[in-house]
């Protein structure tokens, strides 16, 4: 873990009136931003530093903004330096969802049941002032398992067939999305905070809102790539959001077809993490995500992508017990 303080957060935490603070450094994640608890006498903040080019955090504030003005629980912003890379935040404190749940597991559904009920609550409002999710972007997430994945394992396959096959599947949830709602975009366990209370969950991680498909964020939380959620689990809070959003006959399909282009995005992800900036613990994760996949592919939906990864992917290398990630050379 990187310790040190980045230049600058003195005269930054000075002009937001937080002088003479003691700046603690926190555990990273995937990107190249970085996380500071704020302490003084009177209370806490939270210090992220997300410097340029790597980083702009000024989709974070926008994000933050709007949600805050919604009336959905982001971190209130206290003071900002963009160009510096600089965002003094409301501290939601330590308590995590996925924490949470590991020490009190039979408040699972409880918890999961308020999550949702905070998805509720922004898709009936509006979508937000960001870019909508096309079938572009969609593609180039995708396309991230081509090029990660596949040379990772040797793999020669047909990436037109591949863009080909996510076409045919996504082109007819595309006008279920319009206008659309806000989507967060990694709405899971370990960016949802519950210090203010299971029904007071604190958002983070959504400086890559876009405007698309309800059942996105939906899948993100109980597909989570982090943390096992049972079938059981999903099946009852997938049919509790039904039950109150009413989202249409085909949102069983969207969901299990934005499930698979989440979950093979995030394996290309977290190859690329290991491949590109050596965080070789991401990995780890790949089995999971492997298995969820299978699942969406199951769905009628999917059936072109499904051919895809029958004719290209051989079962070894689909195998979610453990052998998937344990074929990389680290």
């Amino acid at each position: 873990m990187d310790l040190s303080i980045p230049a600058g957060v003195e005269p930054f935490l000075a002009s937001a009136g937080w002088a003479g603070a003691v700046v603690e450094p926190l555990p990273g994640d995937a990107s190249f931003r970085r996380y500071f608890r704020i302490r003084r006498s009177n209370g806490t903040a939270m210090l992220m530093h997300a410097p340029p080019p790597h980083e702009d955090p000024e989709p974070f504030i926008r994000a933050a903004k709007w949600l805050d003005a919604n009336s959905l629980n982001a971190p209130q912003i206290l003071a900002e330096e963009a160009s510096e890379g600089f965002v003094l935040l409301q501290d939601f404190g330590e308590v995590r969802m996925r924490e949470y749940l590991d020490a009190w597991p039979q408040d699972e559904e409880e918890v999961y049941r308020y999550a949702i009920d905070a998805l509720i609550k922004l898709h009936r409002l509006p979508p937000g002032p960001f870019t909508g999710y096309n079938l572009a972007e969609y593609q180039r997430e995708a396309r991230l398992f081509i090029d990660w994945f596949c040379p990772a394992q040797s793999l020669y396959v047909d990436s037109r067939a591949y863009a080909q096959a996510w076409e045919e599947v996504l082109l007819p949830l595309l006008p279920r999305q319009r206008p659309g709602v806000t989507v967060l975009r990694d709405y899971h366990a370990e960016n949802i905070m519950l210090d203010g209370g299971l029904h007071r969950q604190g958002l983070l991680d959504f400086q890559d809102a876009l405007t698309g498909h309800p059942a996105y964020d939906l899948v993100s939380l109980l597909q989570d790539a982090r943390r096992d959620v049972s079938p059981d689990l999903e099946a009852k809070m997938f049919d509790y959001y039904v039950g109150q959003a009413q989202p249409g006959d085909d949102f069983l399909a969207d969901y299990a077809r934005l499930g698979a282009q989440r979950n093979i995005k995030i394996v290309g992800i977290f190859v690329r993490l290991w491949k590109r900036d050596g965080k070789a613990r991401y990995l780890d994760y790949i089995p999971r995500v492997w298995a969820l996949l299978e699942r969406d592919l199951a769905h009628p939906a999917l059936a072109p992508v499904a051919a895809w990864f029958d004719q290209y992917i051989s079962a070894a290398l689909r195998d979610p017990a453990g052998v998937l990630g344990g074929r990389f050379e680290v």
